[in-house]
């Protein structure tokens, strides 16, 4: 239970010293920070969409796999 705790307060001591980093920044760089967070979200969404589908495709072969061995056992 120590370590969970103590990596909480690692967690929230780096958010809180990243905060104050960013509020006392120049707006240029705050502007930046925002711009590399942005492109982040993007790329996050394109990888989801790319594996939603990858996964669809997989769905897809596996169930015309399902349906040509039940084909196959009706024939037999």
């Amino acid at each position: 239970m120590g370590n969970k705790t103590n990596g909480l307060l690692a967690l929230l001591g780096l958010g809180a010293a990243a905060y104050w980093k960013y509020k006392n920044s120049t707006p240029e760089q705050q502007q930046a920070v925002k711009d590399k967070v942005s492109t982040a979200k993007e790329n996050l969404g394109k990888l989801t969409s790319d594996l939603k589908a990858k996964a669809n495709d997989l769905k897809s072969q596996a169930q015309s796999k399902v349906e040509e061995v039940k084909t196959q056992a009706a024939e037999s």
